[in-house]
Order: C-alpha cells, then sequence, then structure tokens
C-alpha cells in the first residue's frame, strides 16, 4: 500500500504560515525535519488548553490530526509538491500541554499516528516520542516536530 497522491491532497490544508521569525521546515541531504506545527485550522488553533484540564482525550486527539495534516501541507511545500520525492516519515516527537499528573500523551498522539499511516500508508510508520509540558505557545495543546526522509532532496 503505497501514497494515495489523490486522496493526500483532497486531504490536505493550506499550509500554516510560521508564526514567529523561523522557517516552516528544512531539508538537507535527504532530511527534512519541520519546525513545530500546532493544530491551527483557518488560522486560528481549533483546540486550546491543557488535556486534563481544559481538554479531554478525545479532543486531543482531533487536535492531533488537525496538527498532522498542518504537518503534512508542510512537507508538501517543501517537497514543492512534488511527493514522488518523499521517501517516509522518520520521527514524530509530540509535545502535549497537560496538568501534573496526566498521563495519556501517547493516547492523545496516536491521533497524528493513525492519520499519517491511513494517509501515507507504510512511508507514514514512524518513532515516536511523548512528551508532557506544563504550557505550550498560544494556548495550544500540543504541538507536533517531523522529521523525515526523501530522495533528491537539495538545500531549500
Amino acid at each position: 500500500m503505497g501514497i494515495d497522491i489523490a486522496r493526500l491532497r483532497t486531504a490536505l490544508p493550506p499550509a500554516p504560515s510560521p508564526v514567529g521569525l523561523y522557517d516552516r521546515g528544512v531539508i538537507h541531504r535527504g532530511f527534512g525535519v519541520l519546525s513545530g506545527q500546532f493544530p491551527l485550522a483557518g488560522g486560528e488553533l481549533s483546540t486550546k488548553g491543557r488535556l486534563g484540564v481544559e481538554v479531554t482525550v478525545d479532543q486531543g486527539r482531533a487536535a492531533a490530526r488537525v496538527a498532522a495534516l498542518n504537518a503534512l501541507a508542510q512537507i508538501d511545500v517543501l517537497l514543492e509538491h512534488d511527493w514522488s520525492r518523499f521517501h517516509r516519515l522518520l520521527r514524530l516527537d509530540g509535545v502535549v500541554a497537560s496538568e501534573p499528573g496526566f498521563t495519556g500523551q501517547p493516547a492523545v498522539l496516536d491521533g497524528a499516528s493513525e492519520l499519517f499511516i491511513q494517509l501515507l500508508g507504510p512511508a507514514g510508520q514512524h518513532a515516536r516520542t511523548a512528551i508532557g509540558a506544563a504550557a505550550l505557545p498560544l494556548n495550544a495543546p500540543l504541538e507536533l516536530i517531523l522529521t523525515f526522509s526523501c530522495h533528491d532532496a537539495e538545500v531549500i
């Protein structure tokens, strides 16, 4: 099962612009790294707050799916819309804003992991780290950082 490019393109939102003085991501020598991706939809956070306080696990999973779509939209821009260059995801680091006793960060990030596998097939499988944090910029419930590999990449 490979990447269904038509389905992927239909699913992707416009890539959000960076919210600070940094690049959306960098490709160098066949590896790509994205700047952190929030669950932004239409320029606004789809969900705000901390897991275990204002945000439920189900709401967090949905927010992780939104952030994952944004991450794929960023990869699309970095690859100049040429998915034949894409090889696979390598690593997903997820930072989840949560109360001190909350331990469901992996369950929240499953929302992103499932979406990557659903849209990218085996190329969407990845290593992953789930980290809890007291707070994130913009009052975001989570932030995703992705590393991927690609073919014939140039420095962008």
